[in-house]
């Protein structure tokens, strides 16, 4: 159990903290030749520092330099036990510097302290050491073919390979990637956030002070129409595997056809249902996961509970246990450990989150909850519960919202939850699967049978029964329709993504070639 610390000590850490700002290319930071990013602090606006942008030739560079690691197998012929083993030291120095990691997190990403000390770090180290331990453990095949033949079906670390991350989870994002391809011995470039940069560059110091080997790992901070395109069109990348919303997603698959054909593996959207029928046995329960569901990381999440689609027979008693639960969700200063809700990224989504409130609005939703900061529509900046300047939404429910409305189709990435109204279970499935998206769901009854069937019935890469969740460590996570394909992350499935498949068809019959052929 993390023991968090007090508001001033938080404060006093960021305060205090050496921020990362340099690439890090071949073992070391690095100025770029290019522009800097603004790295800024979304509780107060303030600026935290000015990030080196990498342009073409920063990323040309890192490619090169990646490439030699690969080729010359410093780190893809090691033997497979001592890459765990430098990957257990980086967790083991990742645990060392946790404090200082989470506030750069917070300071960076608006995330709530405790949230990053209890949750977001816990699952980064179990991950990295998890997929770490799996480096020695994951075992090739012999196919069938008889006794006149040997046929060794094995795995290949694929290459260089792009990770390009999102901004909601900076550390665990990366930590999904990195355990599995640095476990199978690539070479890994990840262009994180341009928002969120300074956590990722302090983990990437800390591997090379584990022992892993220049060149094998290199953090790109830059623009997505700069960095994150010449990685997506670069002939000599192997594979990018991306975590964000569904129009950049697309960008890469059309990077891959104009270059290459790099393998592309996809994370994007999700309108993710929360389906509570009318024999669900504890609304208290209920409420409690629909609102972790809603406010987890202040709804700025890819699986996030964005539509509850409740049976009319239960909605007013679960709708009056939700706004108690919403109650205990205390917003403000991300470093002061009391308050669950933080500020969202960055003062262009809180702008598109606000937008998404003011269209539900004028399309007809019963506002039960919340709405639009003060000073919102004035200066583009929310002043909600004496927040001051920073990009802060309360949380807020719509009621009355239906199939064709904007809150029912599109991603908020926000504390907003859409109430939608059923009769009944074909019609609850029904409208769970009309979206876009095929990310997560979660489905709340008391009836096994009635649990069984929804869960297959509902097109989405996880399913939830009788709570919110991801899973775990042991779990895939990925997404159907435009949520993404080719791949999963987490699990020993995330393996196989960043591996390719090589037969290797061994002669043992000393018959004639005209006699074996028959």
């Amino acid at each position: 159990m993390v023991s968090l610390l007090t508001h001033d000590e938080y404060r006093s850490i960021a305060s205090s903290a050496s921020l990362p700002t340099g690439a890090f290319i071949d073992g070391s930071a690095r100025r770029t030749t290019g522009t800097t990013l603004k790295t800024v602090n979304p509780s107060s606006g303030a600026v935290l520092a000015e990030i080196a942008a990498c342009g073409v030739e920063e990323v040309n560079y890192a490619i090169i330099k990646a490439r030699e690691a690969f080729d010359d197998g410093r780190w893809r012929m090691m033997h497979p036990t001592e890459r765990k083993k430098v990957m257990i030291q980086w967790t083991k120095l990742i645990r060392r510097n946790a404090r200082e990691i989470a506030v750069l997190e917070s300071v960076e990403s608006g995330k709530p302290i405790r949230e990053v000390e209890t949750v977001d770090l816990p699952e980064t180290l179990h991950c990295l050491e998890w997929h770490a331990e799996t480096a020695d453990k994951i075992y090739d095949q012999i196919s069938p073919s008889g006794d006149d033949a040997l046929a060794l079906v094995v795995r290949e670390p694929i290459g260089v390979v792009a990770c390009v991350l999102p901004w909601n989870f900076p550390i665990l994002m990366a930590a999904w990637k990195l355990g599995p391809s640095l476990a199978a011995g690539n070479s890994v470039l990840v262009k994180p956030a341009e928002e969120t940069n300074m956590a990722t560059l302090r983990l990437a110091e800390l591997a090379q002070e584990a022992g892993l080997p220049r060149g094998v790992l290199a953090i790109l901070p830059g623009e997505g129409a700069v960095t994150g395109k010449a990685l997506g069109q670069h002939m000599d990348v192997d594979m990018v595997s991306f975590t964000g919303s569904t129009e950049v997603g697309r960008k890469f698959l059309e990077y891959s056809a104009q270059s290459n054909l790099k393998r592309v593996v996809l994370e994007c959207g999700g309108k993710n249902p929360c389906v509570v029928m009318d024999d669900a046995e504890d609304l208290d329960e209920v409420a409690l996961h629909a609102t972790n569901g809603m406010l987890w990381n202040m709804g700025e999440n890819c699986s996030a509970s964005s539509r509850l689609i409740v049976h009319r027979a239960v909605k007013e008693p679960l709708l009056e246990r939700i706004r108690h639960r919403i109650g205990e969700w205390r917003m403000g200063d991300p470093l002061d450990p009391a308050n669950r809700l933080g500020a969202l990224v960055s003062e262009r989504h809180f702008a598109t989150v606000t937008g998404y409130i003011e269209k539900g609005i004028a399309e007809g939703g019963e506002l039960l909850l919340g709405g639009l900061p003060n000073g919102a529509q004035k200066n583009g900046k929310g002043t909600q519960n004496g927040q001051g300047s920073g990009f802060f939404v309360s949380p807020t429910v719509f009621g009355n919202v239906t199939p064709d409305m904007t809150l029912a189709r599109e991603e908020v990435f926000g504390p907003v939850l859409a109430v939608l109204e059923v009769g009944s279970e074909d019609e609850a499935i029904q409208l769970a699967n009309d979206t876009a998206y095929g990310l997560a769901a979660s489905v709340f009854t008391g009836n096994l049978k009635r649990a069984h069937r929804m869960a297959r019935a509902i097109r989405a890469g996880t399913v939830s029964v009788n709570c919110f969740g991801e899973g775990d460590a042991t779990t895939p996570f990925g997404g159907f329709k435009q949520s993404g394909f080719g791949g999963r992350d987490k699990s020993i499935h995330a393996h196989d993504q960043y591996t390719e498949l090589k037969t290797i068809w061994i002669n043992l019959s000393d018959e004639p070639l005209e006699d074996s052929l028959h």
